[in-house]
């Protein structure tokens, strides 16, 4: 692909997602720590964003340091720590029922919100210890017409040998006993998610890039907010032939992060 034109000059930050773009499961890209290092020569900023609820802050933290990078909670905006700045902005004091594991449950006690199995509303992430009463339990209360929010929409999460499913399948299972789906998402494509990462750095849409391997997530929200510029990288879900049959276009495509230092 021909990037001879790409003009980064002005991007002041850059939000990488994770998974497929960063690392994939647990092994790292090749050049990935190649790139950070030439940010922070460069004077960039950078923030990991990502829309995997199934862990909260301090697992990706622990995580990216096994991997050799060391950095802090300031770092990163998931879309389940920007569904908690929603809830704290937005419906503060209401009590919540919370579709999601231990360590997400455990982040939203710690910034002060009550879990509630008679909640004012309903919170789904993706939940990788879900079952079936957990499934019984969601489903009668979206029935109910109790206010009905989720962490982000992507329906498969990239693993090493493939995809599982994540909160789109999840949402798929309660619309069908429900007739019901999320009244508002918070991650990626939505703006919730990037005005969490802007408060977290300071740097406006238009000094901002959205990295990452996703059309409908990682480079929709680029068209979603205006300003941003969309980046995708071809290491994760996206291959370059499904740019040309989607109306979701990215302003510049890289193979890999690594491919992107030569233009930093």
């Amino acid at each position: 692909m021909d990037n001879k034109n790409t003009d980064l000059s002005h991007i002041k930050c850059f939000a990488l997602d994770m998974d497929g773009t960063f690392y994939l499961g647990d092994k790292i890209y090749d050049g990935s720590l190649l790139f950070i290092e030439k940010l922070k020569e460069t004077g960039r900023q950078f923030v990991f964003l990502t829309n995997n609820s199934s862990k909260n802050r301090m697992n990706y933290v622990e995580k990216l340091r096994k991997m050799g990078l060391e950095i802090d909670l300031n770092d990163i905006v998931s879309s389940g720590h920007a569904t908690i700045q929603y809830l704290l902005e937005n419906h503060k004091g209401k009590s919540v029922f919370l579709l999601g594991n231990d360590a997400l449950q455990r982040e939203f006690q710690e910034a002060g919100i009550l879990l509630s199995s008679q909640p004012d509303m309903v919170v789904t992430a993706f939940d990788d210890s879900l079952d079936y009463r957990k499934m019984t339990a969601v489903c009668n209360l979206v029935r109910s017409g109790l206010p009905f929010i989720a962490t982000h929409p992507d329906y498969n999460c990239p693993v090493e040998n493939g995809f599982v499913p994540d909160i789109g399948a999840i949402h798929a299972f309660i619309h069908a006993s429900t007739g019901r789906m999320p009244d508002k998402i918070i991650g990626k494509p939505y703006e919730s998610i990037m005005n969490c990462a802007f408060s977290q750095t300071g740097c406006k849409a238009s000094e901002t890039a959205m990295v990452g391997d996703r059309l409908y997530t990682d480079i929709a929200v680029s068209q979603n907010v205006q300003g941003l510029t969309g980046i995708l990288v071809l290491t994760g879900e996206t291959k370059i032939e499904d740019v040309s049959n989607s109306d979701i276009k990215p302003h510049y495509i890289f193979p890999s992060l690594k491919s992107m230092i030569p233009f930093l």
